[in-house]
Formats: structure tokens, C-alpha cells, sequence
């Protein structure tokens, strides 16, 4: 047999084991490569007491990187307390944010900047131990970020003392919905905007969080303006509904 004939013999075995499943080569579909998009991450908590719980939530909600605020009580011992039966508890808010887009560094800055710190037994008008100032903590890196920005306020000015307690957080109650979103309800337009969400919806909205503290104008000028904007542009082409910021 002659050598061409030999090697024609060997390749056609060598195929028909492979047909066979003798032998098994695997391709991959495709060639994987590293995902670019960022890894997901849940939001943080965060909860301070700064005074009313209308005027705190409204605060925080417009700032970006927030993604929901809830009223509520903290701080004390009474269970299932309520808004004419608040007991030792403070009036609260419970931030939900993104760390990758704001810090607990800038939501403590927010905190000191929104409230008088100083006053004692209440803040601004609202007179009584529910309107205390309060950082409440979850955690030894949470405690030190409080911890050195009391101080720095406190070296600010030391003709009276920063009166703002730093406690470990406890159980956190949602208030009643009649105090969600306070600001909010107060402007029936906006409520419109948005679609007239039903409660529960209205409570765990990012956009009805940004649209309190607009409607409380309690957010940063360059946020109130944008929001101001988008709103009078929505108004001005006859959209029906207000769906993001």
C-alpha cells in the first residue's frame, strides 16, 4: 500500500472517531470579557434627628445620590409609638442613599448645616425633647465620622456647647402616612405631576422625595433651579405626567 493511500486510510479514521464522540473538542460561544459595567451595590441607611420630621425629610430628599427619605420615630423606648403618642422617641428621618454618588461624610455635612445644634430642648420654633439633635449610629465607622464632625462643629464656636446627642440606632418606625412627604402634599400641582401616586408608592418614590424638598425649596440652588426648569418645560409642551429629574 502505497504511502498516499496509507495517510488518505488514517485521516478518514481519525474523522469518523471524531463523528463518533471518541474525541470532543469545545468551542466556547463566545469570548467572555470583563464586565463594564459597576458592580451593583444597596443603598446604606442612615438616620439623624434634626428637629421636625417635615422640614428633615423634605432636607435630604433632593440631594443626589439620595435614593428615598422616611419620617419616622428613633431614640427612645416606646414601642409602636405615634405622632400623639410619640413618648421618648425623636421625630426622625431614615435616608436610603447610594454610597458610589454621595457619602456619609456629605449627609453629615448636610445634617450640622440644616439645623441649630446649639439650641436646647427643640429646634427653631418646635419646643420639646422630640425635636432633639441626634446622629444615630450603626457601626464603629459610623461612629467615628460622627463623632470627629461633632467635634469640628463644636471647634467652630465655643462660647455655647453643640447639644447633639450620637446614639446607637434602635428600631426605626416609619410615621403614619398623613407626615410622609409632608411638603409634597402641601402642593396639589406637583402631587398632579407625578401621576397622584397612591401612598405607597408616594412613600418609597425617589422622584416624590427629590419633588418634597423642592416644594419645601429646601434643596441646593443649582438642584431647584434644574427641577424649576424641567418643570416649566414639561408645563410649556403639555406632558402629562413629571417621570424623572
Amino acid at each position: 500500500m502505497s504511502f498516499s493511500v496509507r495517510l488518505l486510510l488514517r485521516i478518514v479514521i481519525l474523522a469518523a472517531s471524531f463523528l463518533h464522540g471518541a474525541h470532543c473538542i469545545r468551542f466556547l460561544d463566545r469570548i467572555s470579557e470583563p464586565s463594564r459595567e459597576p458592580p451593583t451595590q444597596s443603598p446604606r441607611t442612615a438616620v439623624f434627628a434634626l428637629g421636625s420630621f417635615w422640614r428633615s425629610e423634605a432636607v435630604f430628599g433632593c440631594l443626589h445620590g439620595v435614593v428615598r427619605t422616611t419620617a419616622g420615630y428613633a431614640g427612645g423606648s416606646k414601642i409602636n409609638p405615634e405622632y400623639r403618642s410619640i413618648g421618648d422617641h425623636a421625630e426622625s428621618v431614615q435616608i436610603e442613599y447610594d454610597p458610589r454618588k454621595i457619602s456619609y461624610r456629605n449627609l453629615l455635612d448636610v445634617f450640622w448645616s440644616s439645623h441649630d445644634s446649639r439650641q436646647v430642648f427643640g429646634q427653631g420654633p418646635d419646643v420639646g425633647n422630640q425635636y432633639r439633635s441626634v446622629i444615630f449610629i450603626n457601626g464603629t465607622v459610623e461612629s467615628r465620622l460622627a463623632a470627629f464632625s461633632k467635634e469640628r462643629e463644636q471647634a467652630k464656636s465655643k462660647i455655647s456647647v453643640v447639644t447633639t446627642q450620637i446614639q446607637q440606632i434602635g428600631t426605626f418606625y416609619p410615621a403614619e402616612p398623613e407626615h410622609q412627604k409632608f411638603e409634597l402634599k402641601r402642593n396639589p400641582f406637583l402631587l398632579q405631576l407625578i401621576g397622584n401616586l397612591r401612598e405607597e408608592e408616594l412613600e418609597r418614590s425617589s422622584l416624590a422625595a427629590k419633588l418634597n424638598g423642592f416644594a419645601g425649596d429646601l434643596c441646593p440652588p443649582n438642584v431647584q433651579k434644574q427641577i424649576n426648569a424641567k418643570i416649566n418645560d414639561i408645563v410649556e409642551k403639555g406632558w402629562p405626567v413629571l417621570r424623572d429629574i
